[in-house]
């Protein structure tokens, strides 16, 4: 026996059944051990084969966030490990129990300058929780072992790089058992419940922000909300956990937000920082605030808050519950539902209806289709920018259905490589990759990966020919518009010929036709989708100075690139302007 089937049985008891990859010289003894351990079906671990490791470790962050377990990838010396580290950023960040192995160039060469020499254990530092290198047999399995519990134990990546020649050695003697690992719930002490409680009872208008780190606390929050009558707004992150049966939500705050939920904030007196690190602390307001989260470090890093509480925010909660005397004045509440009631049927859902008027496909109607077709437990995927907006805004939650993408990393070409991971994980639900043509063309090549297994996924490609949130980015900062757009690609060919089912839609009447044929094919199945380039997404909160910026922008282009198309895309978004000047 080897050294690398030792470490493949010590994954094997970890749970492990696939690991994501490109096999490479460095890595042929653990790929070896893959393979003599007979894959999934007798027991042992699959190798998922990948086109470039990039997706290896957003397929294993997706992997980690459906299942809540330990996933894997692998990389070979060099380049091939290097190319993880995207992945492993995105999956750190996200807190996914994620193992990477990182290969290494023969041990004796190390520090010589051998080909292909990098050095992992310094490159994977700032993405990881756990990172060392093997330089022993003994030592090897002692840091797998460590490895692992650290990326279980503190929701991150563990690296562990390990030089060729050592995971062809010879077995060793002692292995280091796992073990049964128990996790424990965090609950504050008596004294800090009541304050919270006290805290709570005197405020008049109390507000909850909450994150993901509300997961399976939905009902106590709920009914905290309803006993102190406070308006419920989320981060992305959060939207899926808290979102639906919710009679108190007010919608999105952050750039990419919609609804009342930014107002709600801003005006009341005490807020509730529920299991969330939003990082735009220009979302959050200037007021007296209690945190609660099992990540003590975070807490205050964004705003000021006068009651940092560590502890499990379900728990919390359940134990203040008991101790809040429900409010009568209800009128912060009732005005700021109002509100959000106003903005979601005047602004977000202003091209939702009627498409038979529209020249172009605006994405915010097809965004509305796709989350009326779709699977009640499906899971979906979002690439970084327009992507992000119009599934955070459209696809709605409901307790089974899972969002997923690079929402702290914010990475590109994140959808496919996680609609990969979530869809082997599992085989058995509705995957759905959101993708902009921006983020497909970038990791294009993992359609062979889907399409090599057979995988049941669909891609939605939203194709508007540019890099949509930089262009938006670019206009309300004054500039003009400038290196974003590209020619019209036709994705659905470029799928077609890569064995997928594959539609292009150019016009509204076909969506939901395309969108149940392709969900009803068993295998992999593209739509693409030919929108408007020029629809924009409206921020939650829109201050002067974008106004200012976006007028520079429209003058800029009509004196250098003609009125013509400062008009088409005042066009494209005059629905929504509309609206949102009669809700303000």
């Amino acid at each position: 026996m080897k050294l690398a089937e030792q470490i493949v049985s010590q994954l094997i008891e970890a749970g492990v059944s696939r690991i994501y990859g490109v096999v490479g010289d460095s890595l042929n003894p653990i790929v070896d051990a893959v393979r003599a351990s007979g894959g999934s079906a007798k027991g042992g671990i699959d190798w998922i084969h990948v086109r470039h490791e990039e997706a290896a470790a957003f397929a294993a962050a997706a992997d980690a966030e459906v299942t809540g377990e330990l996933a894997v990838c692998a990389g070979s010396c060099g380049p091939g490990n290097t190319h993880l580290i995207n992945g492993l950023y995105d999956a750190n960040r996200s807190h996914n129990p994620v193992l990477a192995i990182a290969s290494h160039i023969p041990s004796a060469q190390i520090g010589s300058g051998y080909f292909q020499e990098t050095h992992p254990e310094r490159i994977f530092e700032d993405c990881s929780v756990y990172n060392e290198m093997a330089v022993a047999p003994a030592q090897t399995l002692r840091i797998i072992n460590s490895g692992i519990k650290h990326a279980i134990a503190l929701n991150g990546v563990s690296v562990v790089t390990i030089p060729g020649d050592i995971a062809d050695a010879d077995a060793v003697d002692q292995v280091p058992a796992l073990g049964d690992l128990r996790r424990g719930v965090l609950t504050p002490d008596a004294a800090t419940i009541q304050e919270i409680a006290d805290r709570i009872n005197k405020a008049e208008k109390v507000a909850i922000f909450a994150g993901a780190g509300v997961k399976g606390a939905h009902d106590e929050v709920i009914e905290l909300a309803d006993l102190a009558a406070a308006p419920v707004g989320h981060s992305l992150r959060g939207k899926e956990f808290i979102q639906y049966d919710n009679p108190f939500d007010v919608g999105m705050t952050g750039l990419l937000g919609y609804g009342a939920a930014a107002e709600g904030l801003k005006d009341a007196d005490l807020m509730l920082l529920l299991g969330t690190d939003f990082p735009y602390d220009q979302f959050l307001p200037d007021t007296d605030t209690i945190q609660i989260d099992t990540a003590a470090e975070v807490m205050g890093r964004r705003t000021n808050v006068g009651l940092q509480v560590e502890g499990d925010v379900r728990a919390t909660i359940a134990a203040v519950l008991p101790l809040i005397k429900r409010k009568k004045n209800r009128k912060f509440l009732k005005g700021l539902l109002k509100k959000h009631n106003t903005v979601m049927s005047k602004v977000v859902g202003a091209y939702t209806t009627k498409p038979s008027k529209f020249q172009k496909i605006h994405p915010e109607y097809a965004a509305s289709i796709l989350n009326d077709v779709a699977a009640d437990d499906a899971i979906f995927t979002a690439d970084t920018g327009m992507c992000n907006v119009w599934t955070s805004r459209y696809i709605e939650p409901n307790g089974k259905r899972r969002l997923i993408g690079s929402f702290l990393h914010g990475s590109m070409a994140n959808a496919l490589p996680h609609a990969l991971g979530a869809q082997f994980s599992q085989p058995n639900r509705q995957v759905i990759s959101v993708s902009g043509d921006g983020g497909l063309s970038m990791l294009m090549g993992e359609l062979l990966t889907a399409k090599m297994y057979n995988l049941p996924l669909t891609v939605v490609v939203f194709n508007n020919s540019t890099l949509g949130m930089v262009k938006l980015e670019q206009l309300v900062q004054g500039f003009e518009d400038y290196g974003v757009d590209v020619p019209l690609v036709n994705y659905a060919d470029i799928a077609t010929a890569a064995g997928f089912q594959a539609q292009r839609v150019e016009k509204p009447k076909d969506l939901e036709k395309a969108y149940r044929k392709a969900l009803a094919h068993n295998g992999p199945s593209l739509v693409e989708i030919i929108t408007d380039p020029n629809a924009l997404s409206m921020p939650p909160e829109v201050e002067a100075n974008q106004i200012v910026g976006f007028a520079t922008s429209m003058s800029k282009i009509a004196l250098n690139r003609g009125a013509g198309e400062a008009v088409a895309m005042a066009k494209s978004n005059l629905r929504n302007a509309r609206a949102w000047r009669q809700f303000s």
